[in-house]
């Protein structure tokens, strides 16, 4: 079984920073790609950030320039750096962690950001 758990969220000022982890934890034989999507109130959930084993990395357009994902595969954990961020940032941020094999993935509980205007 994996366990993924999301911290960082938090509530901060348009323009400012966040930076969210991720660590996946459990009975991991290996971990391939890891990410982020969020899901704002009464939308969608979207793709916001990705990172492949090998650190190829893909951004949703809207993100492109202010977020940096990044991972550490000793630790098992992605971060997300959040600059310059605009109250259409606000959202659940999940993450995510594909694993082992078959392969699965298997997602966190979610960690909330808050931008004020």
């Amino acid at each position: 079984q994996v366990q993924v758990l999301e911290s960082g969220g938090g509530l901060v000022q348009a323009g400012g920073s966040l930076r969210l982890s991720c660590a996946a934890s459990g009975s991991i034989f290996s971990i391939n790609d890891m990410g982020w999507y969020r899901q704002a109130p009464g939308k969608q959930r979207e793709l916001v950030a990705t990172i492949t084993g090998g650190g190829i990395t893909n951004y949703a357009d809207s993100v492109k320039g202010r977020f940096t994902i990044s991972r550490d595969n000793a630790k098992n954990t992605v971060y997300l750096q959040m600059n310059s961020l605009k109250p259409e940032d606000t959202a659940v941020y999940y993450c995510y962690a594909v694993t082992g094999i078959l392969p699965r993935t298997d997602w966190g509980q979610g960690t909330q950001v808050f931008v004020s205007s």
